[in-house]
């Protein structure tokens, strides 16, 4: 029913009859009014809390005539009388100059129409009583209309009238032609006054048959914005297969006009596509306000078939979603980089738990070895010290063979006497995964009673040969994979071979504590516990089997 008003009102305002005279820099409208009516003047684009400053054209400073007063930014003629006939202008702070409206008071008991409307013969019209000012009093009693200054009493059929004043007529004819006049009684301060506006309507359209126009879009979209941002709202509406000059489009906010605010500002043309006509429009809002949010904001086609809307709401940002967001990928990147350092940190322990589960789950692939590692160090009867021999003689077989099921070949244990040195110690290098070096800065001789130490270079030529080829295999083949054992404090690399310096470089080497040897067993087994971890993590996995065998 509103939207049906300000469809009839935006074409009224549309009609050049509105205008009636141009004689200052900004519009100049004449109202019609008559002797003993209320009749309200607004100034453009203001509303109840702007502060303007009306003043009669003449007049010096802002006095106006008696029965004229300033309410609300509105002009209120209490009631109309012929002394009031005249302009009057309005000012707001701020403006490049003043707006100026004619009062045009007639003595006749209905004023002059303004305007002239053209209506179809034989079709339907809507006629609005275009009194907004008067209906946003919220105290109207009573509406009626006359037609020549004659009271009409509705008939139901071909005439009516609504609550809001709204006079449709169906099946017009020539006979329906006349002035018309829309009465308002409306209680201000304890008395009854009555507004009128008339109209003339003029039965001589041709009947065309359009059909009724429909939105495309919107249909209830939602668009996020963020207040006091700037934001254009699209419409598209299907008018028909050609253009019509009764077609026009408009929006509303919250069932208000966009007119009533100065943020706002619509525009329409029509679109040719595929032999179809449609209307496009769109709504600028300068800076999104707080009283846009969560309200229905209308875009409306009309045409003489009907009148269609599409509804759009304006939804603030909710930045809820977005700190979640940044929370859940900030803790999803903290714990990414909590496990990466999990895993440096216990990456040992890892691999060796996974191996020992995996072993019951998968078998060694043959790979023609006959043992996992090949241990080369200075044999006691050379210049290397009693706790070097204890390490490679007595704790890697301990720890390594017997409790975790290793197969170890150790020089000088498991040689036989009378064999070619150089064949055995090639075919066995050959035949083992890893080749574990034991280093230590010194060998020491205790010759003439007294302790004299000797380079690793002096006696390097006894390990030069099996050094030789695992180490060309590892270097060539990248197979055995070498590990170096460091014992009895820093080894000088200097003096030791460039295949040596390299693989210390790339992969370092373990450390052997000598000064936490204990004199027991088990309490040599348990210390340097990590030196254990860290060479079984070097050495490759054990089949299950020999495992338990081991053990």
């Amino acid at each position: 029913m509103a939207a049906a008003g300000w469809t009839l009102l935006l074409a009224a305002l549309m009609s050049p009859a509105h205008t009636v005279d141009h004689n200052h820099s900004e519009a100049a409208d004449t109202y019609h009014v008559s002797v003993g009516h209320l009749f309200l003047l607004k100034c453009l684009l203001v509303d109840a809390h702007t502060h303007v400053t009306w003043s009669r054209a003449g007049e010096h400073g802002p006095k106006l005539p008696s029965g004229v007063e300033v309410r609300d930014g509105l002009l209120w003629f209490l009631p109309v009388q012929m002394s009031h006939d005249g302009s009057y202008t309005c000012e707001k702070r701020g403006w490049s100059g003043p707006v100026t409206f004619g009062v045009s008071v007639s003595s006749g008991k209905c004023p002059d129409p303004p305007e002239n409307k053209s209506i179809t013969l034989g079709g339907s019209e809507s006629v609005p009583c275009k009194q907004s000012e008067i209906f946003k009093l919220n105290n109207v009693r009573n509406i009626r209309w006359m037609k020549d200054c004659q009271l009409m009493e509705p008939s139901g059929d071909h005439i009516s009238v609504e609550e809001d004043g709204l006079m449709r007529m169906s099946a017009a004819s020539k006979e329906d032609s006349g002035n018309y006049t829309c009465l308002v009684d409306v209680s201000v301060d304890g008395r009854t006054y009555t507004a009128a506006r008339s109209i003339r309507l003029t039965a001589d359209k041709p009947i065309i048959i359009r059909p009724e126009p429909m939105v495309v879009y919107p249909q209830q979209k939602a668009v996020v914005v963020e207040e006091g941002t700037s934001v254009k709202l699209e419409c598209l509406a299907l008018i028909g297969f050609s253009e019509d000059s009764e077609t026009f489009m408009f929006w509303t906010v919250d069932d208000e006009h966009t007119d009533e605010h100065e943020e706002l500002k619509d525009s329409w043309n029509f679109v040719h596509d595929r032999g179809r006509v449609y209307g496009q429009s769109t709504l600028s809002i300068s800076k999104v306000r707080r009283h846009f949010l969560n309200v229905p904001i209308s875009c409306w086609v009309s045409n003489s078939a009907g009148c269609k809307d599409g509804i759009v709401w304006l939804r603030e940002a909710d930045r809820s979603a977005l700190y979640t967001h940044v929370a859940l990928c900030l803790s999803a990147s903290l714990a990414v980089l909590l496990l990466a350092a999990a895993v440096l940190v216990f990456k040992v322990d890892l691999v060796l738990a996974h191996r020992k589960l995996m072993r019951h789950f998968s078998k060694r692939a043959p790979d023609g070895k006959l043992y996992d590692a090949y241990v080369s160090f200075l044999p006691p009867d050379a210049l290397s010290s009693a706790q070097t021999a204890s390490l490679v003689l007595q704790l890697l077989p301990e720890k390594l063979e017997r409790q975790h099921g290793y197969s170890l070949y150790i020089r000088g244990r498991d040689d036989c006497p009378g064999e070619a040195v150089h064949d055995v110690i090639a075919a066995t290098v050959r035949t083992c995964r890893r080749l574990i070096i034991i280093l230590s800065p010194e060998g020491k001789s205790s010759a003439d009673g007294k302790t004299e130490e000797v380079p690793l270079s002096n006696t390097k030529n006894q390990l030069c040969y099996e050094q030789k080829v695992g180490l060309y295999d590892a270097l060539t083949q990248k197979d055995p994979r070498v590990i170096l054992v460091e014992i009895d404090g820093p080894v000088d690399y200097s003096r030791l071979p460039e295949s040596l310096r390299y693989f210390r470089r790339k992969q370092g080497a373990l450390k052997w504590k000598k000064s936490s040897l204990p004199t027991n067993k088990p309490n040599k087994l348990r210390s340097n516990r990590n030196f254990w971890k860290n060479l079984r993590y070097l050495m490759p996995s054990v089949p299950v089997g020999r495992l338990q065998t081991a053990v």
